[in-house]
C-alpha cells in the first residue's frame, strides 16, 4: 500500500506541477551540483543505481519508461544476471492464451520496462482524468531540467510557512503555483533502504532520482564524453608534433640561409 501511495504522490507532482510551473517564469530553480555536467562531466554510477531503486519502489507503479529496457540498465552498472533477475521478477503481458484471454509472462532482459496500465485510457481512469506522463524524456523536455526535479522533490514545506494560507486536501510546495498543490509529498526519509548504506533522506532520494531520470533521457553521455576527450587529445598531440615540425622547417631554412 505504501508503495503505491508514493507512486501516486510521485505522479501527481510530475503531473500538476508541469503545467504551475509554466506559469512562473520568472522564478529558476536553484542550482544543484551534478557529476554529469559540463563538458566532462560523467554520471555517479552509484547515484544511478540509487535512483533506479528510487525508480522501482515510488514511481513505477504509475509510470512507464518506454523507452528502456531492462537491458539498457548495463548502463548504470548493473550486471547481467541482476538485470536478468530483475526482468523475470516483472510480469509482461504475453500472447492471448487458448480461451482468448490475454496472459501473463516473466520479463527477459529485451523488454521495455513494464508499463504500470494497458493504455493511456485505462490510466487515465485510474489516476483521475489525467494519464502518468511516461518518464522516459521528462528531464530533457521540462524546463529546468535536473535542477527543476530536485527543487520540486525537495520543495514540500510540512508544516507550511506561517503565513501560507490554509486549503483543505493541498499541501504547500515552494514550486507549485500559488504555493498549493493536492498531491502530499512523493519522497520521505527512510521510505526506502539503500543497499550501500547510503542514509535515503528526501535530499538524496531527490537528488538519486533525478540523476536517473536525466541519464535515461540520455543515456549515451559518459561514451560521448569519453570520445570527446580522447579526440582533445589526439589533436592536443598533433598540435604539439605541428608546432615541433614547424620548428625543424624554420631551423633548417635559417641554418641555409
Amino acid at each position: 500500500m505504501r508503495k503505491h501511495v508514493f507512486a501516486g504522490s510521485f505522479l501527481a507532482a510530475f503531473t500538476l506541477a508541469t503545467p504551475a510551473l509554466a506559469n512562473t517564469p520568472d522564478k529558476a530553480p536553484p542550482h544543484q551540483k551534478w557529476s554529469f555536467e559540463g563538458a566532462t562531466g560523467t554520471y555517479d554510477k552509484a547515484s544511478l543505481q540509487r535512483g533506479f531503486l528510487v525508480y522501482d519502489h515510488v514511481c513505477a507503479s504509475c509510470h512507464g519508461m518506454r523507452s528502456l529496457t531492462y537491458r539498457d540498465l548495463e548502463g548504470i552498472g548493473l550486471s547481467d544476471q541482476a538485470i536478468t533477475d530483475l526482468a523475470h521478477s516483472k510480469q509482461i503481458p504475453g500472447p492471448v492464451g487458448i480461451s482468448g484471454m490475454p496472459t501473463m509472462r516473466p520479463g527477459l532482459p529485451d523488454d521495455h520496462f513494464r508499463s504500470p496500465f494497458p493504455n493511456d485510457a485505462a490510466a487515465a481512469a485510474v489516476m483521475g482524468g489525467v494519464a502518468p506522463p511516461d518518464q522516459s524524456r521528462l528531464a530533457a523536455v521540462h524546463p529546468g531540467g535536473a535542477d527543476w526535479l530536485y527543487a520540486f522533490l525537495t520543495g514540500y514545506r510540512m508544516p507550511p510557512p506561517a503565513d501560507a494560507p490554509i486549503v483543505p486536501g493541498k499541501f504547500y510546495n515552494d514550486w507549485a503555483e500559488g504555493h498549493m498543490i493536492g498531491m502530499p509529498p512523493p519522497l520521505m526519509n527512510g521510505a526506502i533502504q539503500y543497499p550501500d548504506g547510503t542514509p535515503a533522506t528526501v535530499e538524496q532520494q531527490a537528488k538519486d532520482i533525478t540523476t536517473f531520470l536525466v541519464w535515461a533521457a540520455d543515456p549515451h553521455r559518459n561514451e560521448r564524453h569519453h570520445i570527446g576527450k580522447e579526440v582533445l587529445a589526439y589533436l592536443a598531440v598533433l598540435l604539439v608534433l605541428a608546432i615541433a615540425w614547424k620548428r625543424k622547417i624554420w631551423k633548417n631554412l635559417k641554418s641555409h640561409g
